[in-house]
């Protein structure tokens, strides 16, 4: 059947980043596009359609295979489209940097709706374009410190503070298991704790993981204070792509203060158990107690997790055994003298 006998197809067009739909019927792509271009008042020279799902340019061949009513895309000379994704990308470009305008208008609506889905998108939106992540001090934003002591003078300062009350609140744990420990191995038990408490106030009980000014390495966060949220102990990631910035402002610290830094190996379970067993075991070996250290004081064994993605459930995990205890070091042979002639 030839073109001009088929009846026109129909189009949805826009113009690039314009919401604003026209109706378009043509029986090839050069009618449509000139039909286009007159109703939008855009140049013909170098202008071209594309499908506004996935960015895919309309040409003559493929115009008889798309359905009526698909949305179009009218580009001009220079311009792109990659589809959804190019109207997405925009979208979240706005709350990159959101203007007071932005801000003001979804506070008026806030004040007016009375739909709860409605209600909650918009106090979500309020929640994330008026987050003051950048500001570090209690004078640049001082709201963030409501409810916090006096002595805290940057934010920075107070979540490494949190991040080292979590981990002084393990090393408490495995302390407080001294007296289970059998007499003869309790004070070996307790030297080691001791020389685990050592290394972890030399290593600032490893406060840098919630701290956005420490190294690369040593945080768990980005340099603007992004956390993303690790996944369960049995899982590589986190499906449901949980994040949170506490820096942003005081409700999400508080929020914060819900994620846990959760042990892989279970620490009460497990590694602490586990710990005392082999000191009562040792039989003269010496105790790697540095392995130990590492499950339970860092990210080697820790996960940070959304409160959903904690599970409580028994992990059923078990400590290396080559690695409970120090590798023997072979004695070195004597050289034999020389005699001198």
């Amino acid at each position: 059947m030839s073109a001009v006998s088929r009846r026109p197809k129909t189009f949805k067009l826009r113009a690039l980043h314009s919401q604003k739909k026209f109706g378009v019927a043509g029986r090839s792509c050069q009618e449509v596009l000139r039909k286009g271009c007159l109703l939008l008042q855009l140049p013909v020279p170098g202008s071209r359609l594309c499908l506004y799902e996935d960015g895919t340019e309309l040409t003559g061949d493929y115009f008889w295979s798309v359905p009526d009513n698909t949305e179009l895309v009218l580009l001009t000379k220079g311009q792109s489209w990659q589809g959804y994704v190019s109207d997405i990308s925009s979208f979240l470009s706005v709350f990159h940097k959101p203007h007071a305008g932005l801000i003001q208008a979804a506070r008026q609506l806030l004040s007016d709706e009375r739909a709860p889905l409605r209600q909650k998108l918009l106090a979500d939106l309020l929640h994330t374009v008026s987050e003051n992540s950048s500001a570090e001090t209690r004078a640049e934003d001082p709201p963030w410190f409501e409810g916090l002591e006096s002595r805290f003078r940057s934010k920075s300062g107070y979540l490494r503070y949190s991040c080292e009350s979590r981990i002084r609140s393990y090393l408490r744990e495995v302390s407080c298991h001294a007296p289970a420990v059998g007499a003869e191995a309790r004070e070996e038990y307790v030297r080691v704790v001791d020389a685990m408490g050592q290394k972890l106030r030399a290593a600032q009980y490893n406060g840098g993981y919630f701290d956005r000014g420490a190294r690369a390495g040593g945080r768990l966060c980005t340099p603007e204070g992004w956390f993303s949220c690790q996944g369960p102990f049995d899982m590589d990631d986190c499906v449901s792509k949980h994040s949170i910035n506490p820096y942003g402002n005081r409700e999400s610290r508080v929020l914060f203060s819900t994620w846990n830094l959760d042990h892989v190996i279970e620490k009460k379970r497990t590694i602490v158990p586990t710990l005392a067993e082999a000191i009562e075991d040792r039989s003269g070996r010496e105790i790697d107690w540095e392995y130990f250290y590492s499950l339970l004081f860092t990210s080697e064994n820790l996960k940070l997790v959304h409160i959903a993605c904690h599970k409580k459930t028994t992990h059923r995990l078990s400590c290396d055994p080559s690695r409970i205890y120090k590798r023997p070091t072979k004695p070195r042979g004597k050289r034999a003298t020389r005699k001198r002639p």
